[in-house]
């Protein structure tokens, strides 16, 4: 077996399973009168993500030294991929990305195991008990479904398929990462929530607990979301971010529902209310992470991001199905304790916008998902229905005005009840504003090529079909209005509380500048000001959304040396160019000989003036001929994107056909998704107590445990060919260089990480004792 990296490979999937079990059980008896086993069950914890963590290194090893006696890394990499798109194959197939996405989840069971220590001493055995099980469900699927371990039938290959050539782009580096935290992050709440259900514990300790790991869920859910527009938008050249594709739709779901609880637990912190709501939206968050991720892997969609048709959907189904009998059946014999021991006082009051905002965004996730759902189930009585982008944007559009709208409502009520006069002077600045910029686009956005009114034709008769129409052709007033009104709004507010503070330390005889004011309002309340940083941000991002009313098209063919125009630009096609190969080419281009490279060189000018070059390009893979890709050429602004797609080339003529769009506004969502994260850092950015050093005892500690984990991944770098065919003579000759360690490297495939992770373990250990020994001397 230790001369077998498959077989020991399986054998560590093996022990992740019996270690999780373990733990489980263990965690359940601490739980249930035998408190001393706690400490067993919370070192168990650590030992399940040990094993994890050396199952991902064992596999990355795989990957950089080509064993190809994997099928998985025969099939996702090949000789002449560089290192960093060798460790990214890790998550570019089903296998590893289950085995990564485990990975992640034990990053936050560790994060999390260690934070409790001597906290919520009563949940923290369920705790670590339901997050044990989502662990060993991974365990299960790896094992009989999708072995990241799995020999190739036929033996070791002289070399392997390659990563597709769409996921070899820079965003697919941190883009599926990013997505998995946020999917994986809302474990932890969702475990806390079984706990409390289990012991009975219902009161705002929990909640309390929960807060940031559900927002530092839902802020890499935004991030993942993010990376995710921006890979659509660069790599597959169609002209925009967000097609409503299945798993597009399926991995925005959770972002909805997470957003609802990071604004309801605020009610239930305050005012103690909405404890029934709040548990049932971390259940359905949790639910619908893992529902996104059988969407994916289950094969019932066609997708751009899905992976192939496998039998892994039944696992996902059953795994869903007693996720939600458990949690409801918790729920029901709880029920007399989450029942609401006060009521709303007033519509007029904060909580009130916080429940109808979060029915809001309820409905927006249940429309996307019975609206991506509905093509598949249709088949069952016997008809064939799609639903296309034009379906989705004429019905969110409504649905997405009514929760931006209630955005910014909400900050202008107070808690429990809001006087007429306080709600006239709180609303009248951000409403006369917002009419204000309506009035102003009406009269002049034609002029500025924005049109306040853009008509749209009718999808389908009736007074509901002519409604739509009419709230669509409308859109980009109604927008630009609601967009001015929520910035005036946090703009006021933070006017606001900048005012109080000077007045409050006037009153002390102090004196204090406006931006140290406003760096205090903000450290001194950091969940507040942060979420209203959110808000900008997405404020922001709609009116990025909005610019797309005013998207122009145009598709041309064009010989060297014509010209053609788009809005304000002009655009001469001056010729193409093959690299490697062509004096023209970069030194960069010239060293890549895993493809061939079509590009159209393009003069752009604007308005007269020259606006620089442009060359979108066909990239073919040797590994993928029949595949080529897309790579697009953008000329970047706030107001607006020049897009360049190249179709084909003819290799006599030279005559080429494009697609040029121009995106109006596109930068403000990149923009915005930057605000967004900043203010949930804000939010996340904990208390620094310089009087503590245990954090910084971790730091070390984790410093220590990394540094050994990069070893052992830099002791596998080196290509091995102990346990593969002789490779072919068109492998370069530097792909061929030996191992500067032979002996190590080639002694059963696994001393080098095993070496590696075994001194990162002995580093955090000798960190910690003497960290411990600082602290009682």
């Amino acid at each position: 077996m230790w001369q077998s990296l498959p077989e020991f490979g399986t054998g560590v999937i093996y022990a992740i399973l019996v270690a999780a079990a373990y733990t489980f059980a263990v965690a359940l008896a601490a739980g249930r009168g035998h408190p001393r086993l706690l400490q067993s069950a919370r070192l168990g914890a650590y030992a399940t993500s040990a094993i994890v963590l050396f199952a991902v290194v064992l596999l990355s090893y795989a990957f950089v030294s080509h064993d190809f006696r994997i099928r998985y890394v025969s099939r996702y990499s090949d000789r002449t991929m560089s290192t960093t798109y060798l460790l990214t194959s890790l998550w570019g197939g089903q296998d590893g990305s289950l085995l990564w996405w485990s990975f992640l989840l034990c990053g936050y069971v560790t994060a999390c195991v260690a934070w409790l220590k001597g906290r919520y001493r009563q949940l923290q055995p369920y705790v670590i008990a339901t997050l044990m099980v989502v662990v060993a469900f991974f365990a299960v699927l790896m094992l009989f479904s999708a072995n990241p371990f799995e020999a190739s039938i036929a033996g070791a290959r002289p070399d392997g398929d390659g990563l597709n050539p769409l996921l070899q782009n820079y965003w697919m580096i941190v883009h599926p990462p990013a997505l998995y935290m946020g999917f994986v992050g809302c474990s932890v709440p969702f475990a806390f929530c079984i706990a409390a259900l289990v012991t009975g514990r219902l009161d705002n300790e929990w909640i309390v607990a929960v807060r940031k790991w559900m927002l530092f869920a839902f802020l890499f859910l935004s991030i993942g979301n993010g990376l995710g527009m921006a890979w659509a938008y660069e790599e597959l050249g169609w002209g925009g971010y967000w097609a409503w594709d299945p798993v597009e739709n399926a991995a925005c779901l959770p972002w909805f529902t997470a957003s609802a609880y990071v604004h309801s637990t605020m009610i239930q912190e305050r005012r103690n209310m909405l404890k029934l709501w709040n548990v049932v939206l971390i259940c359905i968050t949790f639910v619908l992470t893992i529902f996104g991720t059988f969407l994916t892997r289950a094969g019932i969609i066609t997708s751009v991001h899905s992976f192939a048709q496998s039998d892994i959907g039944r696992y996902f189904l059953w795994f869903i199905g007693i996720s939600l009998a458990v949690s409801l059946g918790l729920i029901v014999y709880r029920l007399p304790q989450l029942k609401a021991r006060s009521e709303l006082e007033s519509v007029a009051s904060r909580e009130a916008m916080f429940v109808i905002n979060n029915w809001a965004l309820l409905g927006a996730m249940t429309f996307i998902l019975c609206a991506t759902m509905y093509p598949k189930l249709s088949e069952l009585w016997g008809e064939n229905t799609t639903v296309g982008p034009s379906f989705f944007n004429r019905w969110m559009t409504p649905i997405g005005l009514v929760i931006f709208l209630l955005m910014g409502l909400a900050p202008l009520f107070g808690w429990r009840k809001t006087s007429d006069d306080a709600l006239k002077r709180a609303l009248a600045f951000p409403v006369i504003s917002g009419l204000v910029a309506m009035t102003a686009h009406a009269i002049f956005g034609a002029r500025l090529g924005y049109p306040a009114f853009v008509p749209k034709d009718a999808m389908f008769p009736g007074v509901v079909g002519t409604a739509l129409q009419k709230l669509a052709s409308a859109a980009p007033l109604l927008t630009f209005g609601l967009v001015v009104f929520n910035v005036a709004v946090i703009l006021q507010e933070f006017y606001r509380g900048v005012r109080a503070r000077q007045s409050s330390a006037r009153k002390r005889n102090e004196r204090e500048s406006a931006l140290l004011a406003l760096y205090r309002l903000v450290d001194k309340n950091r969940r507040r000001y942060g979420g209203y940083i959110v808000h900008l941000g997405i404020a922001a991002m709609f009116l990025g959304f909005l610019g797309s009313a005013w998207n122009l098209e145009r598709e041309v063919a064009l010989a060297p040396g014509e010209s053609t125009t788009i809005g304000h630009y002009e655009i001469r096609y001056t010729g193409s160019r093959m690299c490697p190969g062509n004096p023209r080419c970069s030194p960069e281009e010239q060293a890549d000989l895993n493809k061939r490279m079509v590009f159209a060189d393009l003069e752009v000018s604007r308005d007269g003036a020259p606006a620089g070059m442009l060359a979108p390009a066909k990239f073919i893979y040797h590994k993928s001929p029949e595949s080529p890709t897309t790579e697009v050429a953008l000329r970047r602004t706030l107001r607006e994107d020049l897009y360049a797609v190249l179709g084909s080339v003819n290799a006599e003529t030279k005559r080429a056909t494009f697609k040029f769009h121009v995106n109006p506004l596109v930068g403000w969502v990149w923009l915005g998704l930057f605000v967004l994260v900043g203010g949930a850092t804000i939010s996340l950015w904990p208390e620094v107590s310089f009087g503590t050093s245990r954090v910084w005892a971790f730091a070390r500690a984790g410093a220590s445990a990394a540094t050994g984990t990069m070893l052992a991944i830099w002791l596998a770098m080196s290509p091995t060919i102990a346990h593969a065919e002789p490779r072919p003579r068109s492998v370069p000759l530097e792909l061929r260089a030996e191992s500067p360690l032979p002996r190590l490297v080639r002694s059963g495939g696994i001393a080098a990480p095993a070496a590696g992770l075994g001194l990162g373990m002995v580093m955090a250990r000798l960190v910690t004792r003497r960290e411990k020994r600082r602290g009682t001397s």
